[in-house]
């Protein structure tokens, strides 16, 4: 594993981190945009199970998003145009021509490529699973006032509750009373992975509100790359599975695939059998 760190266009800093072939060329080189509440080191053993399945002579690269890890926090001015320049900083840095995005990475990824249509940070070839993206309305955000309000109150059991609630909302935690759920949730906010969801809060605050606040349009995204592949976890909330399929009929030439076992966590746990679907996207 190599780590860098990269300025940013407005005086921040990314902390990049690559597997796999060190001088790999861009052509195979893979940029894993993660989601929110998470750091590269959750991604750890994704990159490296994808460095080996796509072989020799590739390299993966995964970079901590602003408010994370050694990268810079969110500047005042934060918003989706701070994340699309950060990707646009990343694949400048490492070269790299190809993108994979997860959950609210999916959207940053989404959002990027977009606007890098027909120059060239165009990437060959684009991925996301889960994409978090609110496609005129098709996520529910109403639960976001009252988190972002807990947040700010620094109360841990109450922000963690209404996220769960508002992110799962067909789970089984969703069913119990919001109440005895806070209560649950500040307990189990003592384990490593919710202490990392604490830290991470205000700074999911504001990419939760970059990226859901304003519902995008299909046609925004008709301009993405004929081969982009859309895949979706069989266990995942459902507005995922609405999601991909949306932007899958919005753009001519991708392709759309369900992973049947595969649930929101399946890229950070690296599922061999999401692992070797990736892998052979890429290596087309």
């Amino acid at each position: 594993m190599k780590e860098q760190v990269f300025p940013t266009h407005d005086g921040g800093r990314l902390a990049v981190y690559s597997y796999g072939t060190e001088d790999a060329p861009g052509e195979r080189r893979v940029v894993v945009i993660g989601g929110a509440f998470l750091t590269a080191l959750i991604y750890r053993p994704f990159s490296v199970a994808l460095a080996n399945g796509l072989g020799d002579g590739w390299a993966v690269d995964v970079y901590d998003r602003r408010g994370r890890g050694k990268s810079s926090e969110q500047p005042a001015d934060y918003s989706m145009r701070t994340e699309i320049a950060d990707v646009r900083t990343v694949l400048d840095a490492t070269g790299a021509r190809n993108i994979l995005g997860h959950s609210l990475g999916g959207s940053v990824a989404l959002n990027a490529v977009q606007e890098f249509a027909g120059t060239a940070h165009e990437p060959d070839k684009l991925a996301v699973y889960d994409a978090a993206v609110n496609i005129d309305g098709s996520i529910d955000t109403s639960w976001m006032d009252d988190f972002e309000e807990a947040v700010n109150a620094g109360n841990v059991g109450h922000a963690l509750a209404r996220l769960k609630k508002g992110m799962q909302p067909a789970s089984a935690l969703s069913k119990i009373p919001e109440p005895v759920l806070a209560g649950l949730m500040a307990l189990v906010s003592r384990t490593k992975v919710n202490r990392m969801f604490r830290e991470l809060m205000p700074s999911g605050v504001g990419e939760l509100r970059a990226a859901y606040d304003e519902a995008e349009h299909l046609r925004d995204f008709a301009v993405l790359p004929a081969n982009t592949h859309f895949m979706v976890g069989g266990k995942s909330p459902s507005y995922y599975k609405v999601t991909a399929q949306r932007l899958h009929a919005a753009v001519p030439g991708s392709t759309y695939e369900l992973s049947p076992k595969g649930f929101h966590g399946s890229i950070p746990a690296a599922v061999k059998e999401l692992v070797t679907d990736i892998s052979e996207y890429f290596k087309g």
